[in-house]
């Protein structure tokens, strides 16, 4: 048996965790809500009930799939996680949280060509940061978040700012 003598980090591993989920918004939830009616006027035909069943699993079906494959944004053990992708924090440069026109103008005219992004529609927060690695050829990374100010402050956390 070998006991290491390493010291152990002080740190809790939740101080710098963070988790969001980018699910689809009320409207796009709503939308696919609309299956229900759809599926139960297919089915009507051949029994009331079961058309009503049907189009209710259809829809309850539907809006699982969207909020259960929607991406995670995740900060935690020194890394970046942005959906499949992820990257060391150490990597990276400042985060810089964007909101309003200046989020806008981040995901549209102003959109790196050479960046990673994740980008959402219906949310409006961006962090925008910048991949410092000489090696790798994406330049940045554009995420979208609900709340871009706590993501770029883990972002920090974690690369010991």
């Amino acid at each position: 048996m070998q006991i290491s003598s390493a010291p152990h980090d002080a740190r809790p591993a939740a101080a710098s965790a963070y988790r969001e989920r980018l699910s689809p918004s009320l409207k796009i939830l709503a939308g696919a809500a609309i299956v229900a009616p759809m599926v139960s006027l297919v089915f009507v035909r051949y029994d009331a009930f079961v058309a009503l069943g049907l189009g209710v699993a259809a829809a309850v079906a539907l809006i699982a799939a969207l909020v259960l494959s929607a991406p995670r944004v995740v900060v935690a053990a020194g890394e970046l996680r942005a959906g499949r992708a992820h990257i060391d924090v150490a990597l990276l440069g400042e985060p810089l949280a964007l909101t309003g026109d200046e989020a806008r103008a981040a995901r549209g005219q102003r959109l790196d060509a050479r960046g990673w992004y994740l980008i959402r529609g219906g949310i409006d927060g961006i962090v925008l940061v910048e991949n410092t690695d000489p090696d790798d050829p994406i330049t940045s990374w554009t995420i979208s978040s609900r709340t871009p100010d706590r993501l770029a402050a883990a972002i920090r956390r974690a690369q010991g700012r």
